[in-house]
């Protein structure tokens, strides 16, 4: 089995942060960038998964650019012994990207669930809301949606070192 050397898994990981490249084997592609074999990327990738180096491999979608660009954070303050119930049924549900939870910030922010709703039409994200909350029983919770304003660079986590600077030689 070939391993990767200490410079080429660095290489590797930064690859890695930039996001799989479009193609039918990305790993090969990845193999091929930093003079590896793709067993030996794949193999890295599997190690460092058992490591728990990260979790999973995610996509990030440019939503606004599929035409979504109704989007809006549902926040609750949910019943502390209800939350993680709360939480896994919302993060489950039909139009919800994404769901979490977050310590309240008392007095001023009493909200602890957070779920991420993207839509075409802003009546559209509402209606939806307005569903989720009836078939959930969280009509009555206090809440609030907080529609975006404009979109910021969404990118995956940064850990690996950044690249040495060239040197000038002479």
């Amino acid at each position: 089995m070939t391993t990767l050397n200490d410079l080429q898994a660095m290489q590797l990981r930064r690859l890695l942060e930039a996001g799989l490249p479009l193609a039918a084997r990305p790993y090969r592609v990845l193999a091929e960038r930093i003079g590896a074999s793709e067993d030996a990327v794949l193999e890295q990738v599997r190690h460092w998964s058992e490591d728990g180096l990260f979790r999973r491999v995610g996509l990030v979608l440019k939503h606004r650019a599929l035409g979504f660009r109704a989007n809006a954070m549902l926040v609750m303050d949910i019943p502390d012994d209800r939350v993680d119930e709360v939480g896994r049924a919302l993060g489950q549900a039909v139009g919800v990207n994404l769901c979490y939870q977050r310590p309240r910030r008392l007095p001023d922010w009493p909200y602890n669930l957070f779920c991420m709703v993207h839509g075409r039409e802003r009546q559209q994200v509402c209606e939806l809301i307005e569903v989720l909350l009836a078939e959930h029983g969280l009509s009555d919770i206090p809440h609030q949606l907080l529609f975006s304003t404009r979109a910021f660079k969404q990118c995956g986590g940064r850990f690996a070192p950044p690249a040495a600077p060239e040197r000038a030689h002479g």
